[in-house]
């Protein structure tokens, strides 16, 4: 998920160096009849970016997981939270 959201950015001329791009994921497990089964992901992506990309970047994750092959994947089955947290950097 976050490669495919790196390539949309990147078409969009947003470059996602690791000191300017990063993601905190967790995975909720639960015991469903018997099993253990992880019924979510939540990812936060973290983008700093100059503040006029800001809304390239936004339209960007709007749709970028349609293209994600791992979250086209596991629709349906693992419930998806995802969210993105833009740090305006000066314009440059």
């Amino acid at each position: 998920m976050m490669g495919t959201l790196a390539a949309v950015l990147a078409g969009k001329k947003i470059p996602t160096p690791e000191e300017r791009y990063w993601a905190d994921v967790r995975g909720d497990i639960e015991n469903v009849d018997g099993v253990l089964k992880i019924t979510r992901i939540g990812v936060t992506y973290h983008l700093r970016i100059p503040g006029d990309k800001t809304a390239e970047a936004k339209e960007a994750f709007s749709t970028y997981l349609t293209r994600c092959p791992a979250a086209q994947s596991v629709i349906g089955c693992i419930g998806i939270e995802d969210r993105l947290e833009i740090e305006a950097l000066p314009a440059g």
